[in-house]
C-alpha cells in the first residue's frame, strides 16, 4: 500500500458559474481499520480560498499549520488577501523545497478570482501544478470521483445545483471505495460567502 493511502482520504474540487465548491470525506483509518470519522482534510484560507490536503494525516496537519503561517505572514506584509493563483504557487513552492524527503500529501486548491471566476489547481507531492477550468481530485478514490464527475458535470452551474452536482458525485465515487467514506462536507464559495454543509453516507 502507498503511504499515501494509508490514511485514506479524498478531496474534490468543482467550479461554477461566479461560485465553486470543495468537498471531502470524513474518514480517518490506518490501512483498513477505521480510527475517526470526522477528520478534516479542507482548510479556510481566507474568505475566498480553500485548500484540501490529502495523503498522511501527520503531513496534511503539519502543511496545514505551516500554510496557515506562511498565508497570515503574506497578509501582515501586504496588508491584503492572498490571491488563490499566488496561493497555488506558494504551495508548489514550499512542496518542491522538500522535494528530496517531501510531504506524503497531494493538495488541491479552490478559490474565487477578484473578478468572481473560479480558480482549480490540485498538485502531486513535490508541488507540479495541474489546474483546471471544471473540476479536480485527489485522494484514494481519484480514479472513481473522475468518472462520478465527468458524468455529472455541466458548465455554468448555480451554487445550489453546484452543490448537488458535488454531492451526488463525491458519494457515489466513495461507494466504490472502501478506504474512504464515513460521512463527508462541501463547501461552496459565493461572491457573498460560504456556505458549509455535512453529508450523511454509509457507515460501513
Amino acid at each position: 500500500m502507498s503511504i499515501l493511502n494509508y490514511n485514506g482520504g479524498c478531496v474534490v474540487a468543482m467550479a461554477g458559474k461566479e461560485c465553486v465548491a470543495i468537498a471531502a470525506d470524513r474518514r480517518l483509518g490506518v490501512q483498513l481499520q477505521t480510527v475517526s470519522c470526522d477528520a478534516t482534510r479542507v482548510f479556510q484560507m481566507n474568505d475566498r480560498l480553500f485548500l484540501g490536503l490529502t495523503g498522511l494525516m501527520t503531513d496534511v496537519d503539519s502543511l496545514h499549520n505551516l500554510f496557515d503561517f506562511k498565508v497570515n505572514l503574506y497578509t501582515m506584509r501586504e496588508g491584503r488577501q492572498i490571491k488563490p493563483k499566488t496561493f497555488s504557487n506558494l504551495v508548489a513552492s514550499t512542496l518542491y523545497e522538500k522535494r528530496f524527503g517531501p510531504y506524503f500529501s497531494e493538495p488541491v486548491i479552490a478559490g474565487l478570482n477578484a473578478d468572481n471566476t473560479p480558480y482549480l489547481c490540485a498538485m502531486d507531492l513535490l508541488g507540479a501544478p495541474a489546474k483546471a477550468e471544471d473540476f479536480v481530485v485527489s485522494g484514494t478514490c481519484a480514479e472513481s470521483l473522475f468518472g462520478t464527475c465527468e458524468t455529472f458535470f455541466r458548465p455554468d452551474m448555480d451554487a445550489e445545483e453546484l452543490f448537488e452536482t458535488i454531492s451526488q458525485a463525491l458519494l457515489s465515487a466513495l461507494d466504490r471505495d472502501s478506504i474512504s467514506g464515513w460521512g463527508a462536507i462541501v463547501h461552496v464559495i459565493t461572491p457573498d460567502g460560504v456556505t458549509t454543509r455535512t453529508l450523511k453516507a454509509r457507515m460501513d
